[in-house]
């Protein structure tokens, strides 16, 4: 039973900005970090539209998944924190 492969887990975040000039500069901050940091067991699509920024993702295993989720989601808080000074 341990060498059976387990399927990804796999999901989908939407998150709404108030206007679409907020989405661009939080997506343009959190670009970068997206664009530099290498996963190994997870892949996520980070993209923008309109209003929204979208991320879409595929890991591993749950522990892959949390670490992936949660470096996106702090960097997203912290860039509109920023925003918002």
């Amino acid at each position: 039973m341990d060498n059976v492969e387990k399927p990804p887990v796999e999901g989908y975040i939407r998150i709404e900005f108030p206007s679409e000039e907020v989405a661009r500069v939080v997506y343009e901050s959190v670009r970068l970090e997206h664009e530099t940091v290498p996963y190994r067991r997870s892949e996520i699509d980070f993209r923008r539209e309109g209003k929204a920024i979208i991320l879409e993702f595929k890991a591993t295993d749950n522990s892959a998944l949390r670490g992936t989720l949660n470096s996106y989601l702090r960097w997203i808080k912290v860039a509109m924190d920023s925003f918002e000074v």
